[in-house]
């Protein structure tokens, strides 16, 4: 929406980007500005196209809101957006929040967040005051961004690709290049450095993270990387993403009722795929991804595939191979990733079919090492360490080692719990480290975590995990407290009620996953 004719006269306020000019407002001491679109609408012609450059405007672009949200359903496999909140093809904008201090220092750090939710779910604006307090704390620029999720950017459809309705892949990254890119153009509008961003994300936003660390057309756009519990080993092969696609376009054509479809007609399925409103597409994503786990024990259906060009190369081989963009990297899991996965988002290997789907791919030798780790597995706890092992906190060991060879990093493991959790047996789960780091406790979700105590000790724990993440993206190195990681001696930062350093903390298991999946 345009606001005016000009500028205008609140220079705090309005700030002219490549397109044109924006106005945000002032909360909390910070001044945002919202769905600032860094990309074009991504329906139409433009589906399952690479993004396009966005159209500019005259006048001032109101940017107090948030933009739409990429389509996906509320009540899938994991809990949607709000329904009230606007699903669009037009998805592709992103957030920054700045000092409220127009007269300030310039080329502050600028720290940018891929929300996660399993590359089906989510948008930039799920917590609205998230990134405030970094940057009202830390003086640093915060920026945010949506990007295309479900079938429409994370799912290989290439096969189905014509000269009448071409298809690419990886959209969903190149997404987060292009909002990428457009930090790099714009950010010093906002007070931001350039040559000081720092990418961090969590879940499937971490796996962005390692992923776009070996993706060529992203260097030079970040210069530190941050990944908050990475399954870093989901990124497959075309064979096995095409096939899931010839899956996805069969659930596709029951969901829209397409009884002429022949499913093995290319023309057809380009046809359905590119035509099918972007809700009955989601309706078939959730189809496809509650089939996985049990089809393909250990994958997740959603996720990069190696294309030969954007990605060349397996991201786990290009960290050993000296590929990734050599940046300073913090890296870490939770310490029981795997607790949060039972229920409706039951996806990880948990289940004893899914773990014998496993078990049938190694040696009888090592089968019995992993066995010894997890004591009375498949019953239910040693199952979920047994899943969260396999898909966060190994693939997290083996970047953290491949890439200090390279470059600095470090790495840590997130314990700290409140009381409610551990009642709850979830303990220090999947994505409880993002409540400490950006104090969600006035969300519903973070005041039940800590209703029963340990608000203040949580508080606490991520405090210090954003002087850390501070730290890296002003200096490239966290606090000194924090020393490198290496194959030697394998330092971690444990955070907890009282954070410590351990050294090769669960070398057994370590060595054990090792032998048990060897190609990882």
């Amino acid at each position: 929406m345009l606001v005016g004719a000009g500028p205008g006269t609140d220079g705090a306020l309005v700030v002219e980007t490549e397109t044109g000019a924006v106005r945000g407002v002032r909360r909390h001491g910070v001044r945002c500005w919202r769905g600032v679109p860094y990309a074009a609408s991504t329906g139409g012609d433009a589906r399952f196209r690479a993004p396009r450059a966005a159209s500019g405007w005259d006048g001032v672009r109101d940017a107090a809101e948030f933009g739409p949200v990429a389509p996906q359903k509320r009540k899938g496999q994991f809990i949607g957006a709000a329904p009230s909140l606007v699903r669009s093809e037009d998805c592709l904008s992103v957030n920054v929040i700045a000092p409220d201090d127009a007269a300030g220092p310039t080329g502050r750090p600028v720290m940018v967040f891929i929300h996660g939710g399993a590359y089906s779910v989510g948008s930039s604006g799920e917590y609205p005051r998230q990134g405030e307090r970094l940057v009202r704390e830390h003086g640093i620029v915060y920026a945010s961004m949506n990007y295309r999720l479900g079938a429409l950017g994370w799912l290989d459809f290439r096969r189905y690709s014509t000269p009448e309705r071409p298809i690419e892949a990886n959209l969903g990254l190149r997404d987060q290049v292009a909002a990428l890119e457009w930090v790099r153009r714009n950010i010093r509008s906002f007070g931001g450095d350039p040559d000081r961003v720092t990418l961090f994300g969590e879940s499937a936003g971490a796996n962005s993270v390692t992923t776009l660390l070996t993706v060529p057309a992203a260097e030079g756009l970040f210069s530190r990387a941050i990944a908050q519990s990475s399954p870093a080993n989901a990124v497959y092969l075309p064979e096995t993403t095409a096939r899931w696609a010839h899956e996805y376009v069969q659930l596709l054509s029951r969901v829209v009722d397409d009884d002429d479809l022949e499913s093995e007609s290319v023309e057809d399925a380009a046809a359905m795929l590119c035509t099918a409103d972007a809700m009955k597409l989601a309706e078939a994503t959730t189809a496809l991804t509650i089939r996985t786990p049990d089809e393909d024990p250990g994958t997740i259906s959603l996720a990069p595939v190696i294309d030969g060009g954007f990605l060349p190369h397996r991201p786990l081989d290009a960290f050993r191979d000296g590929l990734a963009h050599r940046v300073p990297l913090i890296i870490g899991t939770n310490d029981r990733e795997g607790s949060l996965f039972e229920g409706r988002i039951s996806i990880l290997p948990t289940t004893k079919p899914r773990i014998r789907a496993i078990f049938a791919n190694t040696r009888k030798k090592s089968r019995k090492a992993i066995k010894r780790q997890y004591p009375g597995l498949p019953d239910r706890r040693p199952a979920a360490d047994f899943a969260g092992d396999f898909t966060f906190w190994f693939p997290s060991v083996k970047v953290a080692e491949r890439h200090a060879r390279f470059a600095p990093t470090h790495m840590y493991r997130f314990d700290a719990a409140p009381r409610m959790p551990r009642l709850l047996g979830l303990d220090a789960t999947h994505g409880l480290e993002l409540f400490a780091l950006f104090e969600k406790f006035d969300t519903l979700t973070g005041a039940g975590l800590t209703m029963l105590g340990g608000r203040r000790m949580f508080r606490a724990v991520g405090r210090r995990m954003q002087a850390h993440w501070v730290a890296l993206a002003a200096s490239g190195a966290p606090l000194d407290d924090w020393p490198r990681y290496d194959e030697v001696t394998r330092r971690t930062l444990v955070f907890d009620r009282v954070d410590r350093i351990e050294l090769d903390p669960r070398r057994e298991k370590r060595l054990a996953w090792q032998e048990f999946v060897p190609h990882v």
